[in-house]
C-alpha cells in the first residue's frame, strides 16, 4: 500500500519550489547542519538579502517543517520572504552536539543570518513557539515580531506535570512518540481543532512509517 505522507511530499516539495523556494542545508558549525526551504536566490548568492520583509516559520514537534506549513508558504510568498527551517533532530537537520534544549534550536538563527537575515518575523507553533520566545529574548535585534500559537513562553516542569495530568500521559514521549496508529490518532487529536475521528487507521499507520 503505498505511504500517504511520503507520496505527498514531492507535490507539496514541487509547489514550494514553484513558489519560489529551495531545500537548503546550512553548515552551522562543524558537526551541526540545518535544513532550509529559503527563497531560491540565496542558494546562488551569498548572504543575499532579502528585499520583502521576511517571515520564519518554526514548527511544532513534527518532521520536515515544510509538511507543517506549505500552505502558509504559498499564500505568503508573493509578499514575504520566507524561511522555514527544519530544526536539529527533525526532518534534514542534524548534529553530533548532545544539547536537546529550545535554547539550542535558536541555532536557525545563525542558519537565517548566513542566508542573509537581518529581522524577521517569526511564527511558532506549540514548540516552534517556546523555540520563538527564546530567540526573541536573545536575539532582540533580529526578532521584530513573534506570532506564537499553542505554546507557553518555557515549558517549565510545573506547567509539564499539568499538562501530563490533563491529557492522561506519565511522560511526554508517550504523545509525542508515538508507537502505534492509535497513538498518532491520539496526537492528532490532542495538536488539532476538531480533528476529524472518522478517519481510517491506515492513514495513521502511514503517518508511522513516514
Amino acid at each position: 500500500m503505498v505511504n500517504v505522507v511520503a507520496a505527498m511530499k514531492p507535490l507539496i516539495h514541487g509547489l514550494v519550489k514553484l513558489a519560489g523556494l529551495s531545500q537548503q542545508t546550512v553548515e552551522i558549525e562543524p558537526g551541526t547542519v540545518m535544513n532550509f526551504w529559503a527563497p531560491k536566490e540565496t542558494k546562488t548568492v551569498v548572504n543575499k538579502k532579502p528585499n520583502k520583509p521576511v517571515v520564519v516559520f518554526a514548527h511544532p514537534f513534527a518532521g520536515d517543517a515544510i509538511l507543517m506549513w506549505f500552505p502558509q508558504v504559498l499564500a505568503l510568498t508573493s509578499q514575504y520572504s520566507v524561511y522555514v527551517p527544519d530544526f536539529i533532530f527533525f526532518g534534514g537537520s542534524t548534529t553530533s552536539r548532545p544539547d536537546r534544549s529550545a535554547e539550542f534550536q535558536e541555532l536557525e538563527d545563525k542558519g537565517g543570518r548566513k542566508l542573509g537575515v537581518e529581522k524577521c518575523t517569526v511564527v511558532g507553533l506549540s514548540y516552534g513557539g517556546m523555540v520563538g520566545f527564546k530567540m526573541a529574548a536573545m536575539y532582540p535585534e533580529l526578532v521584530e515580531a513573534l506570532v506564537a500559537s499553542c505554546t507557553v513562553i518555557e515549558m517549565t516542569k510545573s506547567v509539564a506535570h499539568e499538562s501530563q495530568k490533563k491529557l492522561g500521559i506519565s511522560q511526554w514521549s508517550e504523545l509525542l512518540l508515538p508507537e502505534t496508529a492509535e497513538g498518532v490518532k491520539f496526537l492528532f487529536t490532542v495538536c488539532s481543532h476538531k480533528w476529524p475521528n472518522w478517519l481510517p487507521d491506515f492513514v495513521y499507520k502511514h503517518c508511522l512509517q513516514a
